[in-house]
């Protein structure tokens, strides 16, 4: 980092940079974002960290105004520094709490999924970040339970549970610690809960083409299970969600708002939810793409894409979900997919009761789906390949054989969708840019692409859709849906 550089951003409040770092106030011993709206301290009290756990481990708390817990997280990428990709791949995992199912985050279990020793792994870590992958989770769980303290009114002793901790004491002890506070004093008046569900916003950087995104949602809308047309919020996509989560099934609902002119997106979660309020907000992240970084996106993309710099990579609520309707719009149009998936949740789908007649299912569980048999596919329009592939696909993740979440290996994880029958290069690439949340996937085979990108039709199109697509490494996820974008 640049600190003359961080030093005019943070005079600016500009929010391209919001999350990229955190600026510690020397005369105060508070840390911020750069787009706190305090007076601008000095230059020569202020110090630059690219990481709160890095502000947190040099005795900084953080502020209660700004509060660092809403800043879009850091995901850089890179295609050639070996041990930048293993550090980051680690702090990704760590931000993930679908990686980890019922038992929480490790040393032991995250060096056995990055294959590497906890020894180097921690070596790594620290040289890139400054903190060990424990001081780094720590803040993390902080930063989480400082949200639902200020944000919801749920007990202190669930907050504690639900950020991770095993007991109340501990979290008292961290926060004690840590911040020289007790939960309590984080409280803010005005925090909901109850019929309405909890209250919680996200914050990502601009620029953000909110009407390309819910464009995007609005096309593929199940109904029944996803609604796009709330009365008088117009920049509003509600759904239903299910999530399992220590031996239990969690079902509820969500509304995710966008606040454009504060760069945030509103979000309300049914009380139902609340037990895993940290993998719904990892969810909505995803699903939104609040966490991408333009300015380093568009640094590769803006050329060949100048209409696109506010465009982001739709992500998916469950990668189970997508993967199902990826293989439903195989060679067919976006509409007649949505045909199928409402066809299959109307038949197959969990009844839920939410405030709105317009939500009233879940998607099919893996359970469901890999039980399911030809006739009652095929009653629904369903042609024999494509029942194939949803029954593998379901057993598969039934099974635990298959995981489609961020934290997995994409490498891996693709190379295992391709070996399940009818699932081809297009749909296993087309899982990881939206399931996987792989920001270089390319779907080289899909028609429209060419299209987008001008490539001569026949049998060398998807050759030279991909040879073309070199340039855009490591952001090709973000060029595909530019391209989308573009033939609108």
């Amino acid at each position: 980092m640049q600190p003359d550089a961080c030093y005019l951003a943070l005079k600016a409040r500009d929010a391209r940079f919001d999350g990229c770092f955190f600026t510690g106030v020397t005369s105060t011993g508070i840390y911020c974002r750069p787009v706190c709206k305090v007076r601008t301290p000095r230059r020569e009290n202020c110090r630059f960290f690219g990481h709160a756990a890095q502000a947190e481990r040099e005795g900084f708390r953080p502020c209660l105004r700004c509060r660092p817990e809403l800043a879009p997280r850091s995901q850089a990428w890179s295609i050639q520094d070996a041990s930048q990709i293993l550090a980051h791949q680690a702090a990704r995992l760590l931000d993930a709490p679908d990686a980890w199912g019922d038992a929480g985050a490790t040393m032991q279990q995250l060096s056995l999924q990055m294959g590497v020793s906890d020894r180097h792994l921690r070596r790594i870590f620290d040289a890139h970040f400054g903190v060990s992958p424990l001081q780094y989770l720590q803040t993390r769980k902080l930063l989480t339970a400082k949200q639902l303290l200020a944000d919801t009114q749920l007990p202190i002793m669930q907050v504690a549970l639900i950020s991770g901790y095993a007991s109340v004491r501990r979290f008292n002890a961290a926060f004690q610690s840590h911040y020289g506070l007790n939960p309590s004093q984080l409280r803010r008046a005005g925090a909901s809960t109850g019929d309405k569900g909890l209250s919680l916003r996200l914050a990502y950087r601009p620029p953000y083409d909110v009407q390309a995104m819910l464009g995007f949602f609005r096309q593929r809308a199940i109904a029944g299970m996803e609604w796009l047309a709330l009365p008088g919020r117009p920049d509003a996509m509600a759904r239903t969600l299910a999530l399992h989560s220590r031996g239990q099934h969690h079902a509820g609902w969500l509304v995710a708002q966008f606040d454009a002119q504060h760069h945030q997106v509103l979000l309300q979660v049914s009380d139902s939810l609340r037990e895993v309020l940290p993998a719904v907000i990892s969810r909505v992240r995803a699903a939104f793409d609040l966490d991408a970084d333009p300015q380093a996106i568009n640094a590769v993309l803006h050329s060949n894409f100048p209409r696109g710099d506010g465009v982001r990579v739709p992500g998916c609520m469950d990668g189970f979900e997508l993967a199902v309707r990826a293989v439903l719009g195989q060679q067919v149009t976006v509409a007649g997919a949505r045909t199928l998936a409402q066809r299959l949740i109307a038949r197959l789908g969990e009844p839920i009761i939410t405030p709105w007649p317009e939500l009233a299912r879940l998607f099919p569980t893996p359970q469901v789906l890999a039980r399911a048999d030809g006739d009652t596919l095929g009653q629904l329009g369903i042609v024999r390949q494509r029942q194939g592939a949803i029954v593998a696909l379901a057993q598969a993740v039934a099974e635990g054989r298959l995981q489609l979440h961020a934290g997995v290996n994409v490498q891996t994880t693709v190379a295992t969708l391709m070996q399940l029958p009818g699932i081809g290069d297009w749909t296993a690439q087309y899982i990881a840019m939206r399931a996987l949340r792989w920001p270089d996937a390319f779907p080289s085979g899909d028609v429209a692409l060419q299209k987008a990108l001008q490539v001569p039709a026949g049998s060398q199109a998807a050759r030279m859709a991909l040879a073309a697509s070199q340039a855009w490494k490591p952001w090709r996820s973000y060029a595909v849906v530019r391209a989308w974008h573009g033939m609108t």
